[in-house]
Parts: structure tokens; C-alpha cells; sequence
């Protein structure tokens, strides 16, 4: 009997000893199979991850190769004689005289003068194209601000014709058909003998940050737009600033807690995502309809794009405000200080750094806003730089927007300039936010 009973207890050890092996094996199939799951999913977001690098990769990497021509522009260099008899025949220097002068005539006879052999009427029009065909007007703006020049002969450099710029760039090859191509065999002819003459160069091109839109893509510039843009952020500044910050100091330090203000909270943050377009149906109805405000001015875009922005400001506002521990405000109305003099002096300055943290990243959405500016009909074409907030002005968006809908193939690599540089303000503005917040924030 008692082999028996041993016989048993080495029994119940065995199937012990099997159970917890069972159970360590079952444990470790169940580590090893969460493991494999960790691993997966940590290969998944390293793929998603590489997916989004290489897609910002490949977005940068095409508006950079596009954009690079377009900060270079291809000049002629000549002789041009600025002949008194056609410019100021009676010596008064009266601007308007020179103005009016037949400065057409002055450089197509100067350029023409390159080519002796060339005589007929046909080929003389196919010449004057290889340059700019608003070299007269660059070469009068010339004399206007130094009439010391009429009576002399000077050596000016002009644009090329955007066709001969794309040529010279190899955006247009010679190889194709004739028919095919927006340049003729005689025209690439005197462009090799001006190059032979080494009277063509490729240099920065300025005209792209010094000048107005133009139809002529040798001439377009985006100056204008960069100035409707600074207008209009003022504006939206002045005004999403001081409104958004006061909303925000209100509803989060003053406001009871109640159905209104939980109804007010709930739109602002419904309004934070409202398409931008709204806005500018808002803007359409109100401001130009309604109160009857110039179209397409600085004024109207910046009140436009201030209601849009300030979601977003009075909700950053809150956010930083809400932040500050409360032990500051105790601090201060233990001090005897007034509920105003505790927000103005001690939870207003330490909420600041994310107050202006949102603050710019809403300008910077607003910046690259396009549609509700649209809408109010800041898409005029719009030659001149505006001078003030009343007039007629473009912005960077809807510039890339124009430029982009353009059939000429030298707006491209405009388009794509301006495109990278509107990039680059906005890349500036959320660093900016980024420093802000690093450098003042403080750790509680």
C-alpha cells in the first residue's frame, strides 16, 4: 500500500510538474506573440513615417527643381543711342515729354543695328521678339530717374523674350520640329551669335522681387504680392489680436459657466473648423455688399481673414491661460490684489508665450489662404505695387493661383518660385512659434 501511495504522489508531481511547464509555455508563446505584435506595429509606423518623409521629400524636390530657373533670367547686352532728337528734342527734361517718347523705336533700332544683314520687314518683327518686348518700357524708366543719359550711347542690358529665356534655360530644344516650338530656326540663329558675341548671360533675377504682375512672364514679379500680403496681415493682426486675446480672458476668467457660454464656447470651436470659403461668403455679403468697402483691397482681406483666425487665437488664448497653475492667482488675491490686476499683471504675462504661439500659427494659416480672398475679388490682375491698405491688391496665394491657370510655359518656373518662397515665409512664421515657446515658456 505504501508503494501505492508513492506510486500516486509521484504521479500528482509529474502532472504538476507538466502543468506549470504547460502554463510557462503558454506564457511564453503569449510574450513572444505580443512582442511580434509590437514589432509590427512599430515596422507600420516607421513605414508610415517613411512614406510621409518621402512624400515631403518628393513635393520639395519638385517645386525646388521647378523653381530654381525661375530665379534666373537671361539678359542681352548692347549698345542702345539715346538719341536727344527722339527722347527730348528741346532739352526741357519734362518728364512727361520723355515719357512719351518713342522709346520702341530707340531700342529695336539699337538692337536691329547687331544684325546688318537682317533687312526685310518680316524678319526685323521675328527679331525684335528675341528680346523683351517690354524693353522699351524698362530702358524709359531708365531715363526718367537719370534724364543725364539722353545725348549719350550706353551700354544696357535687357531680358530676352520668355521663349528665348526657355531656349537658352533648355526648357525648349532645337531638335523638335520647327512647327512644334515656339521659337524659329532664325531666331535660335541670332541667339547663337549673340552668345558667340558674348553679349548673353544668365543672372539672378531680380525683376521677380522688384516688380508687378505682367502678362510677359520675362517681366511678372511678385513685389506686388508681397506687399498686398503685408497690408493684409497688418490688418488681420490689428485685428484677430486684440479681440481674440480679450475673448479669451474673458470667457475663461470672467464668463460664469453657464448654457450661453457653454453655447459660445461650442461655436468658436465649431467656427475653428468652418471652411475658409465661408468666410469669405461672410465677407462678400457683409463688407462689400453690405457696407460697401473697396473690392479686392488690403482692408477687406485682412478683416476677412481676422474672422477666421480668430478660432483659433481665442482658443490657443484659452488654452495658455488655462495653464497657468492656480496657485498664482491665489498668490495675488492673497496679496489683496483685484481679480483685473491678477490677470493684467501676473496670468496674462506668464499665458503670453502660447497666446502668441497660436497667434502666429493663425497668420500663418492665414497667409496661405486663397479661397475666401477669391471670393472678395483680391484675384484682379494687378500691375502696380500697392502703396496703402485701400488699394487694389493682389496676395502670394492667389498670385501662385494666377500664374498657375497661365498657358505660357515660362510661368511654370514662376509659379514655382513664388510657390517656394510663400514657403519659406511660412516655414519662418512656425519656427518663430517654435522659439517663442521654447524661450518663454516656463516649467511648472
Amino acid at each position: 500500500m505504501s508503494e501505492t501511495l508513492a506510486s500516486t504522489s509521484d504521479t500528482t508531481v509529474l502532472n504538476g510538474t507538466s502543468g506549470m511547464h504547460t502554463r510557462t509555455e503558454k506564457i511564453a508563446a503569449g510574450l513572444k506573440r505580443r512582442h511580434a505584435v509590437e514589432k509590427r506595429f512599430r515596422a507600420y509606423g516607421l513605414m508610415g513615417i517613411g512614406f510621409a518623409v518621402a512624400c515631403v521629400v518628393l513635393l520639395f524636390s519638385t517645386i525646388i527643381g521647378n523653381a530654381l530657373p525661375g530665379f534666373q533670367e537671361t539678359r542681352v547686352t548692347f549698345e542702345i543711342e539715346f538719341s536727344k532728337e527722339l527722347i527730348d528734342p528741346e532739352g526741357s527734361n519734362d518728364p512727361k515729354v520723355i515719357g512719351d517718347a518713342n522709346f520702341r523705336k530707340i531700342v529695336r533700332d539699337s538692337f536691329y543695328a547687331l544684325f546688318p544683314n537682317v533687312s526685310g520687314r518680316r524678319d526685323k518683327r521675328e527679331l525684335a521678339k528675341v528680346i523683351s518686348s517690354g524693353s522699351s518700357f524698362i530702358v524709359r524708366d531708365m531715363v526718367l530717374a537719370d534724364p543725364s543719359l539722353i545725348g549719350t550711347t550706353q551700354s544696357i542690358s535687357l531680358p530676352l523674350s520668355a521663349d528665348l529665356d526657355q531656349f537658352f534655360k533648355g526648357g525648349i530644344s532645337a531638335e523638335v520640329a520647327e512647327s512644334e516650338r515656339r521659337v524659329s530656326d532664325k531666331q535660335i540663329g541670332w541667339l547663337r551669335h549673340l552668345i558667340a558675341d558674348n553679349r548673353v548671360e544668365s543672372v539672378f533675377n531680380t525683376t521677380l522681387f522688384t516688380a508687378g504682375d505682367s502678362r510677359e512672364p520675362e517681366l511678372a514679379g511678385i513685389a506686388g504680392a508681397i506687399m498686398g500680403s503685408f497690408y493684409t496681415m497688418i490688418v488681420t493682426l490689428a485685428l484677430s489680436f486684440p479681440i481674440g486675446v480679450a475673448s479669451a480672458v474673458y470667457l475663461e476668467e470672467f464668463a460664469p459657466k453657464n448654457r450661453w457660454t457653454q453655447l459660445i464656447e461650442v461655436n468658436i470651436n465649431n467656427l475653428a473648423a468652418v471652411p475658409s470659403i465661408v468666410f469669405g461668403l461672410l465677407g462678400l455679403a457683409v463688407f462689400l455688399n453690405f457696407f460697401e468697402l473697396p473690392r479686392s483691397a488690403p482692408l477687406v482681406g485682412g478683416m476677412v481673414l481676422a474672422l477666421m483666425t480668430l478660432p483659433t487665437v481665442i482658443i490657443a488664448g484659452r488654452a495658455a491661460l488655462k495653464a497657468v497653475p492656480p496657485s498664482i492667482r491665489e498668490a495675488a488675491f492673497g496679496m489683496g490684489a483685484s481679480r483685473w490686476q491678477t490677470i493684467v499683471h501676473h496670468v496674462l504675462p506668464l499665458a503670453m508665450p502660447g497666446i502668441l504661439t497660436g497667434t502666429i500659427i493663425g497668420m500663418a494659416q492665414a497667409l496661405g489662404e486663397t479661397a475666401p480672398l477669391l471670393m472678395i475679388g483680391m484675384v484682379a490682375f494687378v500691375v502696380d505695387i500697392p502703396g496703402g491698405f485701400t488699394e487694389s491688391a493682389t496676395v502670394m496665394p492667389v498670385q501662385i493661383f494666377l500664374w498657375s491657370d497661365a498657358p505660357e510655359r515660362a510661368f511654370v518656373e514662376r509659379t514655382a518660385a513664388a510657390t517656394l518662397v510663400l514657403l519659406g515665409f511660412l516655414v519662418t512664421m512656425n519656427a518663430l512659434a517654435v522659439v517663442l515657446r521654447k524661450k518663454f515658456e516656463r516649467k511648472w
